[in-house]
């Protein structure tokens, strides 16, 4: 399945400047995606992230892979517009800088959702290159509560 902008807005709630995809070039609904992050000078980021040598932050790039993630749950029905909050980032690697020349592909896929908790591994790629990558464990608040009030 693919999503352009509006769908994407229509099934989150990230908004501009702090939606980290702008594209979803394929996604299998609770297993996978392949999203975009279209980059060029005019992003807020590049203009103070360094001036005369723009990089899109390494926050940014954990943002746009845990927006990823997300985006495979919530892409479910059951998980339309739902908030998810990311708890806990691990094993994270910065490969090379991020600049406004091209795109950022982003790549994710869940590993286990049990009982609201989700551990996803994601990757970053600029120019066809391995930019970034962590393991991201999300959650739906929803879900989770279900679970920890029954003490």
């Amino acid at each position: 399945m693919k999503l352009n902008k509006q769908q994407i807005l229509d099934i989150q709630i990230n908004r501009d400047p702090f939606l980290m995809i702008d594209e979803v070039v394929d996604v299998n609904p609770g297993n996978f995606i392949v999203a975009k992050k279209y980059l060029n000078n005019e992003l807020w980021f590049f203009k103070v992230h360094w001036p005369g040598d723009p990089n899109m932050p390494g926050v940014l790039q954990l943002e746009s892979m845990t927006q990823a993630c997300a985006l495979i749950l919530q892409t479910k029905p059951e998980y339309k517009k739902k908030v998810i909050y990311v708890s806990k980032i691990d094993k994270t690697i910065f490969k090379m800088k991020v600049t406004p020349e091209s795109d950022l592909e982003i790549k994710a896929k869940v590993i286990s959702f049990k009982r609201g908790v989700a551990k996803c591994e994601a990757e970053t790629f600029f120019k066809s290159k391995l930019a970034s990558k962590a393991q991201i464990n999300i959650i739906v608040p929803d879900v989770l509560k279900q679970y920890t009030n029954k003490i």
